[in-house]
């Protein structure tokens, strides 16, 4: 699958990210925030589990569920 990934910074320094499928708008719920494309169009395995470049974690379950996958608050 192909995902854009967009960056926003934290207070504390940090970055997080937020993936969603190609040529896909931002969920409205996470449009609130002040997020920066970081890559298009990155090729990832369908059944990816991990994208450790950017501390998001159970991918494809994420985009199931929500539509889209975002860097753990644990990171």
């Amino acid at each position: 699958m192909r995902l854009d990934i967009y960056r926003r910074s934290e207070s504390d320094g940090k970055l997080s990210y937020l993936a969603v499928p190609e040529a896909r708008n931002i969920p409205e719920e996470a449009t609130n925030t002040d997020w920066e494309i970081e890559v298009r169009a990155i090729e990832v395995e369908d059944d990816a589990q991990q994208l450790p470049d950017y501390d998001i974690s159970n991918v494809t379950g994420q985009i199931d569920e929500k539509g889209y996958a975002i860097t753990s608050v644990q990171h």
